[in-house]
């Protein structure tokens, strides 16, 4: 019996042992050399694709900045072809209303040159602005970016919106006095027929 229970305690020793979860074996490591160089070779390309990335970003950002400057040479551009049309309108209705409005036999030879003073007036500070204009975009003296010309010739357009707008008032105002003293000589000349 003896043995019998030599046998079973060596058993459940035997299972105390394995069963405890401490089962450690020890060995050589293996190394797998075919994935230590598919990773270098990862990390390789990984390396290209990043500097090409960098090369690209570079190069968009470049392309930006140029498509920036283009932008405002298109700005200011269109800022000057609109600042020459409304100097072309503020010449065509100086030179075609003032003519109606000075040959009207309702308009006195002292008002005529009033109104002639204060169009040309008008007409010489927008050839000024023109001359400025001129100035400011051909020559580097003041020194100015862009932005800064931009901003300039912004101020230069609604000026010369505002001319174009005071003209048309002017240009208005003479036609009601006109038509008012057209009609003043209508009903004189009516009351006198009666």
């Amino acid at each position: 019996m003896n043995r019998k229970k030599f046998k079973i305690l060596i058993i459940a020793l035997g299972f105390t042992f394995f069963s405890s979860g401490h089962i450690v074996a020890q060995g050589m490591p293996v190394y797998d050399n075919t994935n230590f160089l598919a990773l270098g070779q990862s990390l390789i390309e990984s390396a290209k694709q990043t500097s090409e990335l960098l090369k690209t970003a570079r190069f968009l950002k470049e392309q930006k900045e140029r498509i920036e400057k283009v932008n405002a040479v298109i700005k200011q551009l269109r800022t000057v072809r609109e600042i020459v049309e409304n100097n072309q309108s503020l010449y065509e209705t100086v030179r075609s209303d003032l003519r109606a409005i000075i040959s009207s036999p309702y308009i006195s030879p002292e008002e005529v040159d009033r109104i002639s003073e204060s169009f040309n007036s008008l007409m010489e500070n927008a050839l000024e602005d023109l001359d400025f204009m001129q100035q400011l975009l051909t020559s580097d003296m003041l020194n100015m970016d862009d932005a800064q010309r931009l901003d300039v010739l912004e101020s230069q357009r609604m000026r010369s919106r505002e001319v174009i707008r005071e003209i048309g008032l002017k240009k208005q105002r003479y036609e009601i006095l006109i038509e008012f003293r057209r009609i003043k000589e209508e009903i004189n000349r009516r009351q006198a027929q009666y």
